[in-house]
């Protein structure tokens, strides 16, 4: 997957060019918030990351790539909290640890998700990466729900149909939330928290 294995693969010890790659990251994040993705070019990131063009050429090959590689960065923590969702035994503390850390996610990288949203329908690798990392919650969501009590199926009111109706709502809900502030963010979530405690027959 196009900037997955070189995130995963970094070594605990950082080399230079693991620097110069995270700086080329973090300018990029840093550019989406001031500029966003159409205003802002190559010569900006480098700029930013304290290095020259060329440099930059050496460790992506476009704008499109260094985003694509900012993308596959923050989907990680991404999938780390779906796993933790998955991990965790009784429902109601799941569905709310998970309502946290996706707030949590989309204040610190709302602007990284919202563009990773926005290109995943005409980048390819950002689509994968992102239909990838929905799955996974997909399937985390699916995990709680049976522990709940909903039967697994496929049938539209059974485990697996319902949270994939979920995992997109909560998707649309954050990225519309996202947009205007944090207090908006908090009302998602909890907005986000009754559907699900409902859907798993949690609460009335």
């Amino acid at each position: 997957m196009p900037g997955h294995d070189s995130v995963r693969g970094r070594r605990t010890t950082e080399r230079k060019g693991d620097v110069r790659e995270r700086a080329i990251l973090d300018t990029c994040e840093t550019l989406l918030a001031d500029k966003g993705y159409e205003a802002m070019t190559v010569g900006d990131v480098a700029q930013g990351a304290g290095i020259t063009r060329g440099a930059l050429y050496f460790y992506f090959g476009s704008k499109q790539e260094v985003v694509t590689a900012l993308v596959a960065r923050t989907v990680e923590h991404l999938w780390e909290r779906s796993r933790a969702t998955a991990q965790t035994d009784e429902p109601r503390q799941a569905i709310a640890a998970a309502m946290r850390r996706t707030v949590e996610l989309w204040n610190e990288h709302g602007l990284v998700m919202r563009t990773a949203i926005d290109l995943s329908l005409t980048v390819p690798e950002i689509g994968e990466l992102w239909t990838h990392t929905a799955d996974l919650f997909i399937a985390a969501i699916t995990a709680v729900l049976e522990r709940a009590g909903i039967r697994s199926g496929t049938a539209p009111d059974q485990a697996p149909a319902m949270a994939r109706a979920l995992c997109w709502m909560i998707e649309r809900t954050f990225y519309h939330a996202s947009q205007e502030s944090r207090e908006k963010l908090q009302e998602a979530s909890q907005t986000c928290e009754h559907i699900w405690l409902t859907s798993a027959g949690l609460i009335a």
